[in-house]
């Protein structure tokens, strides 16, 4: 059964930088999955951040575009995001997902995704 798991969250001040990675094991994931970050806020719902598609098309959330970058390693099946500029609005958890269904629709919606991490925190102070 497929896994991913998150590393990378950490502390930081508003203003840095942060890359966040997700390595994907066990599952029909290759190079070609649909893959995102979400993100948790304090009181919110999840919430889409970054999508990049089977074919390589990158989607990303308003609040964060021009600041994040989602890439990926299809060679050892691992999902990045680049944060620059952080703002303490920020902060959550955040998700790394996957789908091997509709490759190239770049969804926004948690519900079109199976394959979930289990998270790493991001904190930005002001």
């Amino acid at each position: 059964e497929g896994k991913l798991l998150e590393s990378g969250g950490a502390s930081v001040q508003a203003g840095g930088s942060l890359t966040l990675s997700c390595t994907a094991s066990g599952g029909p994931f290759g190079g070609s999955a649909r893959m995102a970050w979400f993100r948790q806020l304090p009181g919110k719902e999840r919430e889409a951040v970054a999508i990049i598609t089977g074919f390589g098309g990158l989607r990303y959330a308003d609040s964060v575009e021009g600041r994040f970058t989602i890439s990926r390693e299809p060679s050892n099946y691992t999902l990045f995001l680049q944060m620059s500029s952080l703002k303490p609005e920020d902060t959550g958890m955040y998700y790394c997902a996957a789908s091997i269904y509709q490759i190239a629709y770049a969804s926004l919606s948690a519900a079109d995704y199976e394959y979930w991490g289990q998270g790493t925190q991001v904190t930005v102070s002001s």
